[in-house]
């Protein structure tokens, strides 16, 4: 029985939407940011496999097609920025600087974490994508030799937790400015953290969508310089 399920197509696309939609329940009772969908969603799948005994390969023969559709949702990024074009005009220098401090930060912040901490240059190299989107950030490892499975994990947890804690960052600091908002939670928080800007607003989803695409373009750029300070 359970060699049948884990055998099933369509088992690991059904778990996965069924994981979100519990997480998007407890959410909306709970509301609370620490009960984050996605964060839940991998828990349960994760309780799942253990106890129908089913292989992740086995799972993901019917998880993938949920990855299939990543390509589009990236694409309709671009949607509510477009929508935000001028905005972005009147304010691209500001934009601009914003992104590239946010990728200064995450590259040095690893750098001196690494010191601080005596990892190997493997190790340094694998965290150095932690802030972009997955698909970057595995090239970006790979290419400096880094532990590409490891780097996946990072990207994940990175955006999670960004996630979680945005709001409250915002309120601690008090940063009320939807540009800001945008700009911070998609350099440091990709895909993830994009989807939580969405939440926030049209003006928050457009900035963290462009930010996004920049901070690969600049982490890839900038990576490889950083990977030879260690």
């Amino acid at each position: 029985m359970e060699e049948l399920i884990g055998k099933s197509l369509f088992f690991g696309v059904a778990v996965s939407v069924v994981g979100y939609e519990a997480g998007l329940w407890i959410k909306k009772r709970v509301k609370s940011p620490l009960c984050n969908p996605l964060f839940i969603s991998i828990a349960f799948v994760m309780v799942m496999l253990g106890i129908f005994r089913v292989d992740y390969d086995d799972y993901y023969e019917g998880g993938k097609y949920l990855s299939y559709l990543l390509t589009p949702a990236t694409v309709c990024l671009a949607v509510p920025l477009y929508q935000q074009m001028e905005l972005l005009k009147k304010n691209w220098a500001a934009v601009i600087t914003a992104i590239a401090s946010g990728v200064f930060s995450s590259l040095a912040t690893v750098f001196i974490m690494s010191k601080l901490f005596g990892f190997t240059h493997e190790q340094y190299v694998t965290l150095l994508p932690k802030s972009i989107t997955t698909a970057i950030g595995m090239g970006v490892s790979e290419k400096l030799e880094g532990i590409v499975t490891v780097t996946v994990v990072v990207i994940i947890i990175t955006g999670i937790l960004g996630n979680v804690i945005a709001e409250g960052v915002f309120k601690l600091f008090r940063i009320q400015n939807p540009i800001a908002k945008g700009l911070a939670l998609g350099t440091s928080a990709h895909a993830i953290g994009t989807a939580k800007a969405m939440e926030l607003g049209e003006i928050e989803g457009a900035m963290s969508s462009l930010s996004i695409v920049v901070s690969g373009i600049l982490t890839v750029a900038a990576a490889p310089l950083f990977a030879g300070l260690l």
